[in-house]
């Protein structure tokens, strides 16, 4: 092709190391069974018993006997245990995951799903919305990037976590969920209702412009998406296009070697695009590029980033923004600087604890207020409504100029 293609380093039939875990290496642990020297844990039994001695279900309560203390009852205690255990530290990325929830989070990241189609996330304390995804319930209903969830069906969201809320909104196709949200430029809160169905991600999206312009849609870091990417930038090369945008808004993240596998076919090999920094409880992981680099400098290229462009998709825009790679266009990112790793605690059950912080490759933090992009073009709901997209706008503007 004339221009934007250097050499092919690697066979586009060539395979993927797709990691399972947020991060993708492994992080050593004791094996659970120690139990602390320093910590009193009387208190903790004492209160299991006073609880199966006493407890009577308010909403049954009779004057005859109630077992309070059948497995069931006690494996509910266990889990709740855990689950305060986590909350205990006041992080919303920190939190235990049950059987159902944790069947719900693996759903979540196979690219299939009931419910209503957006990410949400806990940021100072609010439920908001990182994203509605494109071509589903919740982007039909109007929900924007930023909405701040107040209640889902009546029931106040304070105090909230992300894994409790996804449960909420969730449900059987065909259900209706109705939530309370507030908007920036809203003088009071709206009910909106939404009927739920089956979720299919559409992961990757393209499209051929004129003057040479190809415009690849990121919408998730999902296990397949650095194979549908591949595919992408393969069309991108038989097209013989050499100007490319790549749309990262809405993109809530997903797993982070989905995220360093497609930074690759940009960056040279050992270019760092992101450093796990752990606060010195352990020694700091670079994750660097394998060296796909399949461009030269004749590529043109802009992504597009906006309030719900978050984690895994940050990591990419900032990594291929330093090393003039790639311009950045719209507003402020999420702000989602922080690491979590999944930990089994059971074969049904597993405990998300945020255990670092990103770092890019300047060695800076991503910003809790997002990362800024070199051109602010905000979007408005009046510009959504009227089909404008000044963003697209400019960045073909940016790809034309180069």
């Amino acid at each position: 092709m004339a221009g934007a293609l250097a050499l092919i380093v690697i066979s586009f039939g060539g395979g993927y190391l797709t990691g399972q875990h947020f991060p993708s290496h492994e992080i050593a642990v004791s094996s659970g069974s120690e139990e602390p020297s320093d910590v009193d844990f009387s208190p903790v039994w004492k209160a299991w018993n006073l609880l199966n001695d006493n407890f009577v279900p308010a909403a049954v309560a009779t004057s005859s006997p109630i077992a309070t203390t059948t497995a069931a009852l006690n494996q509910q205690k266990v889990w709740g245990m855990i689950s305060g255990l986590a909350e205990s530290l006041n992080d919303p990325y920190t939190f235990f995951l049950p059987p159902v929830e944790n069947e719900q989070f693996t759903s979540d990241m196979s690219g299939s799903f009931e419910g209503v189609g957006m990410e949400v996330d806990v940021k100072d304390g609010m439920l908001v919305v990182i994203s509605p995804l494109t071509g589903t319930p919740a982007s039909a209903a109007g929900v924007k990037a930023g909405d701040q969830i107040l209640k889902i069906d009546g029931v106040s969201t304070t105090g909230l976590d992300v894994s409790s809320a996804v449960g909420k909104i969730r449900g059987p196709a065909g259900s209706t969920v109705t939530l309370t949200m507030l908007r920036e430029g809203w003088s009071s809160p709206r009910d909106i209702k939404i009927v739920r169905r089956v979720i299919n991600v559409p992961v990757v999206t393209t499209k051929e412009l004129d003057n040479g312009v190809f415009v690849l849609t990121l919408s998730e870091f999902t296990a397949n998406s650095p194979d549908l990417f591949r595919n992408a930038l393969r069309q991108f090369v038989e097209s013989g296009d050499t100007k490319l945008i790549l749309d990262l808004r809405g993109n809530p993240g997903g797993y982070l070697e989905a995220a360093v596998e497609i930074g690759s076919w940009f960056l040279p090999s050992g270019a760092t695009i992101v450093t796990e920094d752990y606060s010195g409880h352990q020694q700091n992981v670079v994750h660097r590029s394998y060296g796909y680099d399949i461009f030269n400098k004749n590529l043109k290229m802009v992504i597009l980033v906006d309030g719900g462009t978050a984690s895994a998709s940050e990591i990419l825009a900032s990594a291929l923004r330093s090393y003039g790679i790639a311009r950045l266009v719209g507003v402020n990112t999420f702000g989602k600087g922080v690491v979590q790793q999944l930990f089994d605690i059971t074969p049904q059950t597993s405990l998300k604890i945020t255990v670092a912080r990103w770092l890019t490759p300047d060695g800076s933090q991503i910003p809790h207020t997002g990362i800024v992009p070199d051109v602010n073009v905000p979007l408005s709901d009046a510009d959504a409504a009227a089909g404008r997209d000044p963003q697209m706008d400019k960045a073909l503007q940016l790809v034309n100029e180069q």
